[in-house]
């Protein structure tokens, strides 16, 4: 069913939103809540109500809540003082006192689901680089990260949705390294300069001569060399969730590390709940349907042995010395209460690249994804600063 109100188009079959003329990116429970206020229109829906359809009945703290409602306003063009479209009705619910009109079009006059085309070069020693390209743009490409998989990642709807907002403005370049995903799983030595040139591949396979680089958690070790190493190819850099150094560096009495004894004993589907609790230090705040995905993918994406090379490359690892280096525009963006990878990371990286800027969100995820309050304002600045690029090419 298609819901037409203000200037808006919400397709619930196609799970899209629509604004003047313009695709809106909206995370899934923003586009639930509006699904249900649409179907209701001009009647009180009641808090209960929207625990029900939105969060499955969970208890969930007032300033998810009201994240949710401010992000499902700023999505129709709202807000919580004119309240043209949504309007709070207080200690109550939630009003949708706008007019809507509704239709069922044609199927034939709905897209087609955008497929992903997964494409492979090789590397100097024969082994088979796997890369995907999405999108039309200014191109952006996603910094190589040691736990991808492209086909899983597409498939996951907490990956998707940021896949899918970048590429309704870009042209975005995703890859797996060498050694996992659908690349070639065969991995003699992992390191973050190998990474590096795994990026280049896939961009030079892709005709990317110089573009936006994003990168998150780990990706940012392999990321930032490539754009030491190549500066004139990277436009600007945007981190989220990096770190300078590695948990061994900066507390040097860890001699082992935490993370690779569970990657060691329990890295197979069966024993899933081990990455998922690996996971859950990561992502506090969950959903738990998330990590669960986000686990299943990675093991998926990498062996046991090829995993414990990267956890124990991540332990000692310093990219202090590499920070005055980069010479491109740079966005950090950091959880202020990650308890893995703190805030004082994110700070050092600021301090060692010359011009960076750091913004913090207010949560402990490592990462924000779908269903965390700071969601919306996190896919806000990364989708600004990436696009700055767009507005000055």
């Amino acid at each position: 069913m298609r819901y037409v109100f203000a200037n808006c188009l919400l397709d619930s079959e196609d799970l899209t939103l629509v604004r003047a003329g313009q695709p809106v990116a909206v995370e899934p429970q923003v586009f639930d809540l509006l699904h249900l206020l649409v179907r209701n229109p001009g009647r009180l829906v009641s808090r209960d109500e929207i625990l029900a359809e939105v969060w499955n009945g969970r208890i969930v703290s007032e300033s998810a809540i009201g994240a949710r409602i401010a992000a499902a306003r700023k999505a129709v063009g709202d807000d919580g003082k004119a309240q043209r479209i949504i309007q709070t009705v207080t200690r109550r619910g939630l009003k949708f006192v706008a007019e809507v009109a509704t239709d069922r079009p044609p199927a034939s006059s709905r897209p087609a689901p955008i497929a992903q085309r997964i494409r492979y070069t090789r590397t100097a020693e024969g082994k088979s680089l796997a890369y995907a390209v999405t999108g039309s743009g200014p191109p952006v490409v996603r910094g190589g990260y040691n736990t991808t998989d492209l086909e899983a990642e597409w498939n996951t709807p907490s990956e998707r949705v940021m896949f899918d907002a970048i590429a309704a403005r870009h042209s975005l370049l995703r890859f797996d390294p060498i050694g996992f995903g659908r690349s070639d799983r065969a991995l003699e030595e992992f390191s973050f300069d190998t990474l590096a040139e795994n990026l280049k591949l896939a961009a030079d396979a892709a005709g990317f001569e110089r573009f936006a680089l994003y990168s998150e958690s780990g990706g940012v070790l392999s990321a930032l060399r490539f754009a030491v190493k190549y500066p004139e190819r990277v436009s600007r850099l945007a981190i989220v969730g990096g770190y300078a150094e590695g948990r061994g560096r900066r507390n040097p009495e860890l001699k082992a590390d935490v993370m690779q004894s569970l990657v060691s004993e329990g890295w197979t589907a069966q024993e899933i709940s081990f990455v998922s609790a690996m996971m859950l230090s990561y992502f506090p705040e969950g959903p738990l349907e998330a990590i669960h995905d986000m686990a299943r993918n990675m093991i998926n994406a990498s062996s046991r042995e090829n995993m414990l090379k990267v956890r124990a490359a991540i332990h000692d690892v310093s990219l202090v010395p590499l920070l005055p280096r980069v010479q491109c525009p740079t966005l950090i963006i950091h959880a202020r209460h990650d308890n893995v990878h703190p805030l004082s990371e994110a700070q050092k990286l600021a301090a060692g690249i010359p011009g960076a800027e750091l913004m913090v969100l207010e949560t402990a995820n490592h990462i924000p994804i779908p269903g965390n309050a700071v969601w919306g304002e996190y896919q806000r600045l990364l989708l600004d600063f990436l696009g700055d690029e767009a507005a000055s090419s």
